[in-house]
C-alpha cells in the first residue's frame, strides 16, 4: 500500500548552477492551469525540491517542432525562455528519445534550435541557438537610488539590462539588482540585471539578479548572451567571447550577424518522484 498518494516522476537538472526540475508532461499529463502553482510549490526550498525554474516537456503542437516546453520561474511566473534551462531541456529531450541530438523546440520567445554535442572536446555540452535579439540600447542615463547609472538593454528571448562595472565582485547585485528590476524605465514587465566585468576581447565576468526568482543566481543563459551581445556593440568584444558565472561555470556565447549562439554545460543531477498531496499539489 503507498502511504503518500499519487505521485509524479521528476527530473532535476542544471545548468552552470542554474537549477530547474522538469516534468514529461507526456506522463504526467499536468493541465496548463495548474502548472504555475505546481512551480512555486515544487521550487520552495524545504518544502519542495529547490530549484530557480520548473519546466514541463511535451509532444509538439506545430509543424517544424520536436516538442514543446512550458517554463516558469520559482515564483509561478511565466518566462518567454530561459538559456540555461534551454540547454538542460535539449540534453533531456534527447536522453529521452523525445529529440535527435540537433532538433528544434517551442518556446513562448518562438522556436529554439538545440545541438547536443556528442564528439570532441566539447562532447556532453549542448549549445542553442536563442531567438533573434530585439531592443538593443547602449548608454541608457538613469536615475538609480538617487545615483546616475550608465545602463544597457537587450532582449534575448526575456529583457535584460545590462551594467559593466569595473570589479564585479564589489557589486551588491542583490540591492542594486533590485532597484533597477523594478525601475520605472522597464515597466511593467521589469527585466533581469547583468553586471559585468570586460577581462578581455574574449572574456568577462558576470553576475545576474534574475527576475522571478528575484534574486542572484549562479548563471543566466539570456543574461550571458544580453551581455555579449552589449559589449560587442561597444566595441569591447569579439563576435565569441566566454563569461564566468557566478557559480564559476563557464559559458560561451558566439555572435553570427543577427544570430546567437549559447553553449554550455547542462547535467542531470537526480530523478525521483512527486508526491502530489504532500506538495500541495492538484490536477
Amino acid at each position: 500500500m503507498n502511504i503518500f498518494g499519487e505521485s509524479v516522476p521528476f527530473h532535476k537538472m542544471q545548468g552552470c548552477g542554474n537549477d530547474f526540475v522538469v516534468i514529461d508532461n507526456r506522463v504526467a499529463r499536468v493541465p496548463a492551469t495548474v502548472m504555475a502553482d505546481w512551480a512555486k510549490k515544487i521550487c520552495a526550498r524545504a518544502f519542495g525540491v529547490c530549484a530557480d525554474g520548473l519546466f514541463f516537456l511535451e509532444d509538439p503542437d506545430e509543424p517544424g517542432l520536436d516538442y514543446r516546453w512550458h517554463f516558469y520561474n520559482s515564483d509561478g511566473s511565466r518566462a518567454e525562455m530561459c538559456g540555461n534551462a534551454s540547454r538542460c531541456a535539449g540534453k533531456l529531450a534527447h536522453a529521452l528519445g523525445l529529440a535527435p541530438a540537433e532538433h528544434v523546440f517551442g518556446t513562448d520567445a518562438g522556436p529554439i534550435r538545440a545541438k547536443v554535442l556528442l564528439d570532441g572536446p566539447d562532447a556532453g555540452r549542448v549549445k542553442v541557438q536563442l531567438t533573434p535579439p530585439k531592443g538593443l540600447e547602449t548608454n541608457i542615463s538613469l536615475d538609480v537610488d538617487n545615483t546616475p547609472m550608465t545602463v544597457h538593454f537587450a532582449d534575448t528571448g526575456v529583457p535584460h539590462a545590462v551594467v559593466l562595472v569595473d570589479d564585479v565582485a564589489a557589486v551588491n547585485v542583490r540591492e542594486l539588482g533590485r532597484s533597477l528590476r523594478f525601475h520605472p524605465r522597464f515597466a511593467p514587465a521589469g527585466t533581469n540585471v547583468n553586471f559585468a566585468q570586460v577581462k578581455d576581447r574574449s572574456t568577462m565576468l558576470l553576475r545576474t539578479f534574475e527576475r522571478g526568482v528575484e534574486d542572484e543566481t549562479y548563471a543566466c543563459g539570456t543574461g550571458a548572451c544580453a551581455t555579449q551581445l552589449v559589449a560587442n556593440a561597444l566595441g569591447l568584444t569579439d563576435p565569441r567571447a566566454d563569461l564566468t558565472t557566478t557559480g564559476g561555470e563557464i559559458l560561451t556565447v558566439f555572435l553570427e550577424n543577427n544570430t546567437i549562439f549559447l553553449q554550455g554545460a547542462a547535467e542531470l543531477t537526480f530523478k525521483g518522484e512527486l508526491y502530489l498531496h504532500p506538495l500541495g499539489l492538484t490536477r
